[in-house]
């Protein structure tokens, strides 16, 4: 039987693309089913489809989508002008993710052979992916244990980074499940992740599915469990990597990156080949996105400050490569402060 980990975030179903939707979780498991190329365009944006990984799948799927909805009866100029501003609008949905341009372009590249050639390209990238996370994954054990020597091991995370982030195993967090299913794991500190709570409602609810020991951690409490010796080690995803290895992920990592230089804790991130953006030197160049006021105004559709009171809701932030240990993909350990020049 397959671990919950092994189980694919999403799937090409009889013209649609079926998927968990991550707004409803952990409370409800509802499925979507993404029909159209606005369809999967407003499950992006609203975060229903999330993670650096799992977007670019679905932008690549939605590439299929346009391409049988435009090109089904033969490539016309038309048809493909269509299929073209559609996989535009897909790589737009969100800007800072790198993967997800990437896929879109990748699937956009097959068009010439028809939508069958397209989808057969978006579904290749889902096992690709699978394959992928599983090296990768084993590479970053490997970089843990080099540097974290105990037994088991006490270790933070932020946002959501396993199966739902990714076509399956994960990324940062599969990292840890790998750990943990070798006895290396005592507890997990589980950043809640505001204002959306990624880790709250989705890195909780995947370790409570494997069984690991896990706390939910106030995000701005992660600098005093280090301070008291509740963390060995710091373990985040990435949604894009600049040439020089700044790094680019969800908010609140940069702070993290911080409390553990000066704790001397070693920060770890782990992504694949796919969120590095080499035409980037500095990350002051990567694009953030701002989201709405209200994911911070209000909570649960009930309003928590003054009328009129506006937000600043990035998205994201951008870790320097000089705070970070070591940045693993399915190719091994890329970059390490240890070892810069």
């Amino acid at each position: 039987m397959s671990k919950p980990s092994d189980q694919p975030s999403l799937r090409w179903d009889d013209h649609a693309i079926v998927t968990l939707d991550q707004r409803a979780l952990p409370h409800e498991r509802r499925l979507l089913r993404l029909s159209t190329v606005d369809d999967v365009i407003t499950a992006i944006t609203t975060l229903a489809v999330r993670g650096a990984p799992s977007i670019g799948l679905a932008g690549a799927l939605g590439v299929a989508l346009s391409a049988y909805a435009h090109c089904s009866q033969g490539s016309t100029q038309d048809g493909r002008t269509a299929v073209e501003g559609d996989a535009q609008r897909l790589a737009a949905a969100r800007p800072t993710a790198v993967n997800l341009a990437w896929a879109v372009d990748r699937a956009l590249a097959k068009l010439g052979d028809g939508p069958d050639a397209v989808l057969a390209e978006a579904t290749a990238m889902i096992d690709e992916d699978l394959a992928v996370n599983r090296r990768m994954v084993a590479h970053a054990v490997q970089a843990v244990r080099d540097r974290c020597p105990q037994r088991s091991l006490r270790l933070l995370t932020h946002c959501n980074t396993g199966r739902l982030a990714t076509a399956a195993v994960g990324t940062a967090l599969g990292t840890i499940l790998a750990l943990a299913d070798s006895g290396r794991v005592t507890e997990v500190l589980v950043n809640e992740t505001r204002p959306l709570l990624q880790g709250a409602r989705l890195t909780a609810w995947e370790l409570a599915e494997a069984g690991v020991p896990h706390r939910v951690c106030v995000d701005s409490a992660a600098a005093a469990s280090m301070r008291q010796g509740l963390v060995d080690c710091v373990i985040v995803g990435a949604d894009r990597i600049t040439a020089r290895g700044d790094v680019a992920n969800k908010i609140g990592t940069y702070a993290l990156a911080i409390a553990a230089a000066h704790h001397g804790i070693p920060f770890i991130v782990v992504a694949p080949e796919s969120s590095w953006d080499r035409s980037l030197a500095d990350g002051r160049d990567i694009v953030i996105e701002e989201r709405a006021d209200d994911e911070v105004t209000s909570c649960g559709g009930i309003r928590t400050t003054p009328l009129g009171t506006r937000a600043y809701n990035p998205a994201f932030d951008v870790t320097p490569a000089s705070l970070i240990t070591a940045i693993v993909s399915e190719h091994g350990v890329h970059h390490t402060s240890e070892v810069s020049a």
